[in-house]
């Protein structure tokens, strides 16, 4: 596939989940606590969609592990905002089992394997891992999330959540320096700066209502 429309896929993808963030942010400064509203997670969900793709011609692993648990956290989110029914049925089918489709697509076809997944020429193991190790702590922001909001029967980002985004997003910071991947190191670089700025106003937040 041509390199160009890939990193298009790329940037696009981050271009929406910084829009979703800045989004978050500004409502955020407006009301001095953080809030999330339901664009956040429906930007998130197309964005997490490109990302996938982005992952797949790409080779990956990372990235696709980490935006295949996501993805589906992003919707129990939008059907938690009670949102999720206004889409077209078939919609939300082709939501649900794109990335089932696309795995399958790729074994059956001989093009995913084993060392597709663990292995690739430009990327040296160690490098992988510490890629792998930076999805799998950034995707349990959301994992922590999701359990967080459903004891609280309501969509919320909590503290432990920008905490853990920014040790994630750090790690993947630095492993987009390493792997000169513009698409990721540009999406890290301005989240870094928001996951600080969520956590010094929810600490701001506690001071004055303690």
């Amino acid at each position: 596939m041509n390199t160009i429309l890939i990193y298009s896929i790329g940037f696009l993808a981050q271009i929406l989940f910084s829009s979703r963030m800045i989004l978050q942010w500004i409502i955020s400064e407006k009301n001095k606590k953080v809030l999330t509203p339901v664009l956040f997670w429906e930007i998130s969900l197309f964005a997490s969609f490109l990302l996938f793709v982005y992952g797949y011609f790409r080779h990956d692993f990372s990235i696709m592990l980490g935006q295949t648990i996501t993805y589906y956290i992003y919707i129990r989110n939008i059907q938690l905002q009670n949102d999720w029914k206004k889409l077209h049925v078939v919609l939300r089918w082709f939501v649900i089992l794109f990335p089932f489709f696309i795995i399958g697509y790729g074994y059956n076809n001989n093009v995913m394997d084993m060392d597709f997944l663990f292995k690739n020429e430009k990327i040296p193991q160690w490098l992988l891992w510490t890629g792998i190790v930076g999805q799998v702590l950034f995707t349990l922001r959301f994992v922590y999330q999701w359990i967080y909001s459903e004891k609280k029967k309501n969509s919320v980002l909590p503290l432990g959540f920008w905490i853990i985004s920014l040790s994630g997003s750090f790690i993947i910071f630095i492993y987009a320096i390493i792997r000169k991947d513009p698409v990721l190191l540009a999406g890290h670089a301005l989240g870094l700066v928001i996951y600080t700025r969520n956590i010094i106003i929810i600490k701001k937040d506690v001071k004055i209502n303690s």
